[in-house]
């Protein structure tokens, strides 16, 4: 996988096509949450991401196809991984303490992070 990172916008359209699997590009800028960005602003981020390597072009003729390349999972990790080891000194157990005191994750979900462990 490649090791860049997507910008917030480029993260967007990444999201889109990820959720749609393919697209033209107008069928990315309809499935853009709104306000919905131009189409140039979007035909832009795809050049982007093209050179970045996050997406591959199927052309059709004169319009394209746009595919991800970067599966979103392993984006993901990675995404989850920098995070990590650049906020949390690459531990995960100071993720959980943070997300405990932040109160994002409850002692029920801690049991059933429990319970997963434990099955594996």
């Amino acid at each position: 996988m490649t090791t860049k990172v997507l910008t917030k916008a480029e993260e967007q359209v990444m999201m889109v096509l990820w959720k749609l699997g393919s697209g033209l590009l107008m069928q990315l800028v309809e499935a853009m949450p709104e306000p919905r960005p131009h189409k140039n602003t979007v035909a832009t981020i795809l050049k982007i991401l093209v050179e970045k390597e996050f997406v591959k072009i199927e052309a059709m003729g004169r319009v394209f196809r746009y595919h991800p390349a970067v599966k979103k999972d392993a984006y993901s990790k990675a995404t989850l991984s920098g995070v990590v080891k650049g906020y949390f000194d690459g531990s995960y157990s100071n993720v959980v303490s943070f997300l405990v005191d932040e109160k994002k994750l409850s002692v029920k979900d801690l049991e059933l992070l429990l319970k997963q462990l434990k099955k594996k």
